[in-house]
């Protein structure tokens, strides 16, 4: 049985409608076991969840208040176990039962290894799935400090299902092996530089997401680190807001999008501007993945 915060602790602090007319449940799993350098990713989940009571709940571009069509339940933190296998197993049953209600899962990490167990759930009910990565690094390494389950490894797990496809948005940062296994996998990659920018063509995008099946997956490290700091490893050269909004709306148009994660938040104490900049983006990934763009 699923328990979930009031508006005391929930996402964007509403009140709770009720489970049947929910149409999306945010999922705080701070899942945190192989960060590499700057840690902190398992607080990540109660600071969105915290910075997003202070959001403005009207939308300018839906021209709405999106929480009313949406009305979002906030599942209550769980435990997470020690064993790291143990801990994405379930994420991917916690993830399972919220499909299994017709809910759009919306995954607060936490480091990017989630998504692994994100997809795995997802697949148990779509045939295949597209995944569009927004992310600094490619994230492809079979291995990373001897661990196949490394944040560094989240999109290859993801791609060990030959029924997933990779577009992904802002790398700006991978290994000569990564490259390599971008070159020979074209046919299921698809790349858009974060260098290559001014060059990105939107419709080609377009082309590649039209009538996909789309997860959206987030490492908040995608931002250019003048405007994120608060992460394990950031980059310079990345996105800004509304590079990021302009590709959201892109997929909004040309697909159906079936769930999210946003991860690697790690807080800064005072810095609120990094909370509230991820929990602005948790609402805007919910308001293209649910309502008519």
């Amino acid at each position: 049985m699923l328990n979930f915060y009031d508006s005391r602790k929930n996402f964007l602090g509403i009140e709770n409608s009720s489970l049947a007319k929910s149409n999306a449940i945010i999922i705080p799993f701070g899942y945190e076991k192989t960060v590499s350098y700057g840690k902190g990713t398992s607080k990540g989940p109660e600071e969105i969840l915290k910075a997003s009571r202070q959001l403005e709940l009207y939308d300018e571009h839906f021209k709405c208040e999106p929480f009313e069509t949406i009305l979002p339940l906030t599942l209550k933190k769980p435990s997470i176990p020690k064993k790291e296998a143990d801990g994405l197993i379930k994420l991917k049953r916690i993830i399972e039962q919220v499909l299994s209600l017709n809910k759009f899962p919306l995954t607060l990490g936490g480091e990017h290894t989630i998504t692994s167990a994100c997809i795995e759930a997802l697949l148990k009910k779509e045939k295949s799935l597209t995944i569009l990565q927004f992310d600094a690094h490619a994230d492809l390494r079979n291995s990373y400090e001897n661990n196949h389950y490394s944040h560094a490894c989240a999109m290859r797990r993801s791609l060990d299902n030959k029924n997933i496809d990779l577009i992904s948005i802002g790398v700006r940062s991978m290994s000569k092996y990564e490259a390599s296994y971008c070159n020979n996998n074209k046919k299921r990659i698809t790349s858009f530089l974060a260098q290559d920018i001014d060059k990105w063509n939107l419709n080609k995008l377009e082309r590649k997401l039209k009538d996909k099946k789309l997860y959206i997956t987030f490492d908040i490290d995608a931002f250019d680190s003048s405007l994120m700091p608060a992460t394990g490893t950031p980059e310079p050269g990345g996105l800004f807001w509304n590079d990021v909004i302009k590709v959201l709306e892109v997929a909004s148009r040309s697909s159906k999008i079936y769930g999210a994660d946003i991860c690697e938040l790690s807080p800064i104490k005072s810095m609120h501007s990094c909370n509230f900049l991820a929990a602005k983006l948790a609402y805007k990934i919910l308001s293209y993945s649910l309502l008519k763009n």
